[in-house]
C-alpha cells in the first residue's frame, strides 16, 4: 500500500536485513514538490531532482548507466514528478515498444478492476466463466488465483509458446489442451498460455471485449489514448495476455504511476488498493512473484524456465527497498514501483545485462540482473530524505549450465499449441 513520505519519516522500512531509515523531519518531507498526475492530453509533470530530495548527480549517473546499458528510453519519477529522462527520450518515448511480459501485469490490473466491480472472484474455478463444454473438469477446476500466480499446473515451454505468434489458432483452446503436470496452486512455473487464458476469463467475466474494457476502465482513465498502442490478437480474435502489447514509454509510464498512486489517478479510483497489496505480495510458491508482478519482498526468487528455472537466495533486487515491485518484460521492458519512496522508474530497450548468468542475460531472472541491481544502487545513493544502505557490489548468482532445450522449447507443448483439438488447429479452428 502506498506510504506517504511523512510516514516513512516516522518509521523505518526493513529490507531483508537492510534498514531504510528516515533522514529528515516530517516538515522537511512536506516541503518537497509534489506533482499532479496528468489529465488526458497533458504532458507528464516535471521537477528538478533537488525539489524532491534527490541528488541531481545520482540521477545523472543512474541515467548514464541505463543509457550505456542499452536503455533506449528511461524515465525517473518521484512524487509523480519526472525528475530525469534519457537523452534519446524526445525521440523514443513516443515509439510503440513491444512490452513483452509486462503485458501480463496489465492483465493483472484488468483482473483487479473486474474483481473490484464484483464481476470476478479470485478464488472461483475458471469453469464458472468458460463456455459450457470448453475444457475438461480438471482444467475447469483451476482457479483465477492460480492463473494470477502462475501456478495453474499447466505444462509450459516458454519459447515453444512464443514461436507460434501470428499463427496461433486459439490461445484459449491451446491453454486448455496442455497437460496438468502439477496440482494447481502448488508449483510456480512461468507460462505464456496461463495469462492468455486469464485474459479470456476476464473478458468472459465482464461480458465485453477485453481491449474495449481495458480502454474504458484502465487506459482511458489514466490518459492513454486508443491510437497510441497496438495489442495483438490470435486468429480467433482473442487478445494475447502474455505479451504483444506495443505501447510508447511515455504511456507505459502512466501504468507505473497508477500503481505508485495505489490505484488512484487524481481523484478517480481505478484499481483497488487492497488488490494491489495482494498483487505486490510474494506468493508461497515464489518469493519474488505476486499477481503477474515481480516483487522484492521475498527471501528467494525463482526465474522463468529459460534456459532453466533457477531459484536464487535473496530478493529480486537487493539494492532497492523491500516494497518495490515491477512489471517485467523480455529484453528488459520495465515499470519499477517503490511505494515507500513514492518513486517510479520506467524504461524500455534491448537487453543490457552483462553478468555471467544466462537467466539474467535473457531477462528471465530479475534476481540475476546486474542491470537492475547497479542502476538502483546508483540511484538509491541519491535519496536524501531516506537512508537506503548500500549492500555492496553485485554478486552474480551461480552459473547454471542446464540449457536443455526441452525446458523452453518442448515439442509436446508446441504441438498442442498448433493442434489443440480435433476441431481446432493451425489450419482451421471451430469455436466452442
Amino acid at each position: 500500500m502506498r506510504m506517504r513520505l511523512a510516514v516513512v519519516a516516522a518509521c523505518s522500512v526493513v529490507s531483508l536485513g537492510l534498514v531504510v531509515a528516515p533522514m529528515t523531519s516530517t516538515a522537511q518531507a512536506a516541503e518537497q514538490k509534489r506533482c499532479a498526475v496528468p489529465k488526458p492530453g497533458q504532458p507528464l509533470a516535471t521537477a528538478k531532482p533537488e525539489q524532491v530530495a534527490i541528488d541531481p548527480a545520482a540521477v545523472r549517473k543512474a541515467l548514464s548507466y541505463a543509457q550505456t546499458h542499452l536503455r533506449s528510453s528511461v524515465k525517473i519519477f518521484r512524487n509523480n514528478c519526472k525528475i530525469g529522462q534519457g537523452l534519446l527520450d524526445p525521440v523514443t518515448e513516443q515509439l510503440p515498444m513491444e512490452l513483452f511480459s509486462s503485458t501480463k501485469s496489465v492483465i493483472s490490473l484488468l483482473a483487479g478492476i473486474a474483481y473490484d466491480s464484483g464481476r470476478l472472484d479470485l478464488d472461483a474455478p475458471i469453469g464458472r466463466y468458460l463456455p459450457k463444454g470448453l475444457g475438461d473438469a480438471a482444467h475447469r477446476a483451476i482457479t483465477v488465483r492460480d492463473l494470477l500466480t502462475e501456478t495453474s499446473g499447466l505444462d509450459e515451454a516458454i519459447l515453444a509458446e512464443f514461436v507460434t505468434i501470428g499463427i496461433d489458432p486459439d490461445v484459449v483452446q491451446e491453454a486448455l489442451a496442455q497437460r496438468i503436470t502439477h496440482r494447481p496452486g502448488t508449483h510456480f512455473e512461468y507460462s505464456q498460455r496461463t495469462p492468455d487464458l486469464l485474459a479470456y476469463v476476464v473478458q468472459r467475466a465482464v461480458g465485453r471485449d477485453l481491449q474495449a474494457y481495458a480502454q474504458e476502465r484502465l487506459f482511458g482513465p489514466v490518459g492513454i489514448p486508443k491510437n497510441s498502442y497496438i495489442w495483438l490478437r490470435d486468429r480467433s480474435k482473442h487478445t494475447y495476455g502474455y505479451a504483444n502489447l506495443f505501447m510508447p514509454t511515455a504511456q507505459f509510464a502512466k501504468l507505473g504511476l497508477l500503481a505508485q498512486n495505489d490505484g488512484l489517478w487524481g481523484s478517480r479510483r481505478v484499481v483497488l488498493s487492497s488488490y494491489l497489496r495482494q498483487a505486490s505480495t510474494p506468493t508461497p510458491t515464489n518469493g519474488c512473484y505476486g499477481f503477474l508482478f515481480w516483487v522484492n519482498a521475498g527471501r528467494s526468487c525463482t526465474s522463468a524456465n529459460i534456459p532453466h528455472a533457477q531459484t536464487v537466495a535473496g530478493p529480486m533486487v537487493a539494492s532497492a527497498p523491500k516494497d518495490m515491485y515491477a512489471m517485467v518484460g523480455a529484453l528488459q521492458q520495465n515499470n519499477f514501483i517503490i511505494p515507500s519512496l513514492d518513486m517510479t522508474v520506467t524504461w524500455t530497450g534491448v537487453l543490457g545485462d552483462t553478468s555471467l548468468n544466462l537467466a539474467g542475460i535473457l531477462s528471465a531472472s530479475p534476481a540475476a540482473s546486474d542491470l537492475y541491481y547497479n542502476f538502483f544502487r546508483i540511484l538509491m545513493r541519491g535519496v536524501r530524505d531516506v537512508k537506503v544502505p548500500d549492500p555492496g557490489p553485485f554478486r552474480t548468482p551461480p552459473l547454471d549450465l542446464d540449457v536443455n532445450p526441452m525446458n523452453y522449447l518442448s515439442p509436446t507443448v508446441l504441438l498442442r499449441d498448433l493442434f489443440p483439438s480435433s476441431t481446432c488447429n493451425v489450419i482451421f479452428c471451430q469455436q466452442p
